[in-house]
């Protein structure tokens, strides 16, 4: 039985998403859809096959599954748009996890989640929809990841940390146990977190500090 995967958005983290998904060997048929580059074009040998008002019509065509590859750092706003979007149609959104992960057996991992190459997620851990695990992070037990967060590169999140919904973490911060950070915010690059901090804040540092609200 063919399963058809459309990739939407074909810059950066498209690369890395295709790459998991290329290797995965799951899908028969796999398509690009981008807004900028143009149609015909190959990425990894896949072509991009359309634009965003063309989703319909590749549904109807075939097309049962579809997943955002679209990245974030501090607005996700796009990708959530998508992420609806996509749900409307119809498409089924999979989870997409690098076979170099490490991921227990005893997680929650919710449609839409990205989880790259080298990242360890560890028991009692939630992770809700469309959210980002990136390359090489370290998710410990008992985790909640809210819907379109972004854990980037290389960052630690200690045993039950709990991050707000669309939330960045920049790359090689770490976050120390229990700590909680709240919806909306970004958390700069190697900041190293201590102590609960607001949504809607920007805050970075060793140790963290709120610089400005967003």
């Amino acid at each position: 039985m063919s399963k058809k995967l459309l990739l939407v958005g074909g810059g950066g983290h498209c690369k890395s998403v295709l790459d998991t998904v290329l290797n995965s060997k799951q899908y028969t048929d796999v398509g690009i859809i981008d807004m900028n580059e143009p149609i015909g074009s190959t990425m990894f040998g896949v072509p991009i096959i359309g634009r965003d008002s063309d989703l319909t019509s590749l549904f109807d065509e075939g097309y049962q599954y579809a997943f955002v590859t679209i990245g974030s750092v501090g607005n996700p706003a796009l990708r959530i748009k998508l992420y609806n979007l996509l749900e409307e149609i119809g498409f089924q959104i999979p989870t997409i996890f690098d076979h170099s992960a490490e991921i227990s057996n005893h997680v929650i991992i919710e449609s839409g989640v990205f989880i790259g190459k080298n990242a360890i997620v560890n028991a009692g851990t939630l992770i809700k929809k469309g959210a980002i695990v990136n390359t090489g992070s370290i998710i410990e037990h008992d985790c909640r990841i809210e819907s379109f967060v972004h854990i980037a590169p290389g960052a630690v999140l200690s045993g039950a940390v709990s991050i707000g919904k669309s939330t960045h973490i920049g790359s090689n911060s770490t976050i120390k146990q229990q700590v909680s950070i709240g919806s909306n915010s970004i958390i700069g690059i190697g900041s190293i977190v201590l102590n609960n901090l607001s949504g809607h804040v920007v805050a970075y540092g060793n140790p963290c500090k709120e610089i400005r609200s967003l």
